[in-house]
């Protein structure tokens, strides 16, 4: 229990001095992994059984599942495409978390992220779960996955979220360097630092404000409860940050929001969001460089930043 952190801030965290004064910090995140799933066509011994619109259906050892790969396909032949019109419409930025494979399969989308303006973050080369791959592996992914966004998008990604993590992801991100933060963590509003050398800047995510429930048991059953979830949420950060500005992360997927009456609640929380004054809506990348020069580490302070 001594590695874990329950405390945190301890309710007094850091007044963030966001830009512009702004009550929120409001990050977007579009995960790209289509193409990176497990399949045989991947060289893998069974089709992908995780987070696609047939839930529960077991994964087929030594064959294709033609439904699942259609699913996953609609994200990048589709839904990635009708998500970027809707924040290029905006004039709004967002984070990519890409998986290297995807890239590498369909690197149209890496050109258009890279054109639009956005972030593109690391997020594996495949997208499997990396608690049982060796950690030599592991580390090979790491390394390929920069090489892919940085010849794909012409720029090294300068974050990270693994999302699927083995106990040696955050070791191994600390050991290839490089990188700004990671966000594989769920526990606070705010990013906060871990001790060591160097020390090393969480933006944690979010599994909550995420269309990944609309797949969940008991999850959104349509784009109305996702709008509202998200709506809920801004809304009283919102009014918190008249005292205590926080931020807020909401996770996007092209096979999953991108679909037509889902896109729409999107469509609509982002409205709702641009008519609030007082809110940031920016790149993962700019939230780290903000904490750096803002909350720079103090060890023995909770979390790592000064008051």
């Amino acid at each position: 229990m001594a590695e874990r952190d329950l405390a945190g801030y301890g309710g007094k965290p850091p007044h963030p001095r966001w830009p512009g004064d702004a009550r929120v910090a409001l990050q977007f995140v579009l995960n790209v992994e289509e193409g990176a799933e497990s399949c045989v066509l991947n060289g893998d011994p069974q089709s992908e059984a995780y987070l696609h619109e047939l839930p529960g259906r077991p994964a087929r050892v030594g064959e294709r599942d033609l439904s699942v790969e259609g699913l996953y396909e609609y994200g990048s032949r589709a839904g990635i495409w009708r998500i970027l019109d809707l924040f290029a419409e905006r004039g709004l930025p967002l984070t990519a978390f890409a998986v290297g494979r995807a890239l590498e399969l369909v690197p149209q989308i890496g050109h258009a992220l890279r054109a639009g303006g956005h972030e593109v973050a690391g997020h594996g080369y495949r997208w499997l779960d990396y608690r049982e791959i060796p950690e030599d592996e592991e580390r090979r992914h790491i390394r390929l996955t920069i090489e892919v966004i940085e010849r794909i998008c012409g720029r090294r990604p300068l974050g990270w979220y693994t999302g699927r993590v083995s106990a040696n992801t955050r070791r191994l991100l600390r050991e290839e360097g490089g990188f700004l933060y990671s966000s594989d963590a769920y526990n606070d509003d705010l990013p906060y630092w871990l001790p060591g050398a160097p020390p090393h800047l969480v933006i944690p995510y979010t599994l909550v404000n995420n269309d990944a429930r609309y797949l969940m048991p008991h999850g959104f059953a349509s784009g109305q409860d996702f709008f509202q979830q998200l709506k809920d949420a801004f809304d009283c950060l919102w009014l918190e940050g008249a005292r205590q500005p926080k931020m807020m992360s909401v996770g996007l997927h092209g096979r999953i929001s991108g679909h037509p009456a889902r896109a729409m609640a999107l469509a609509r929380f982002l409205d709702h969001v641009q008519r609030h004054a007082g809110v940031w809506v920016c790149r993962r990348e700019e939230i780290a460089r903000h904490w750096m020069a803002e909350h720079a580490y103090e060890a023995g302070r909770p979390g790592g930043s000064p008051p």
